[in-house]
């Protein structure tokens, strides 16, 4: 997995409560690969460090609506 912080959508905003900025001290491009994304949910479900915080530019946010409900 790549996590790019230039293209986080809410860079600066989630930066310091996001397990790269706590582990590494600064936004960058990293590459993790499965066992030490494994490991990073391990160390965040134990409560040692916060969750990944990456929200990649252009995703949509699903928002909480009622069943039924509809937009538009």
């Amino acid at each position: 997995m790549r996590i790019d912080c230039d293209t986080c959508a809410v860079r600066d905003v989630q930066c310091g409560d996001c397990v790269m900025t706590v582990l590494l001290g600064a936004p960058g491009v990293y590459d993790v690969d499965a066992g030490e994304a494994q490991a990073l949910d391990v160390l965040a479900d134990s409560g040692l460090v916060p969750r990944l915080r990456l929200v990649p530019l252009g995703v949509p946010v699903l928002r909480n609506e009622s069943p039924g409900s509809r937009t538009g």
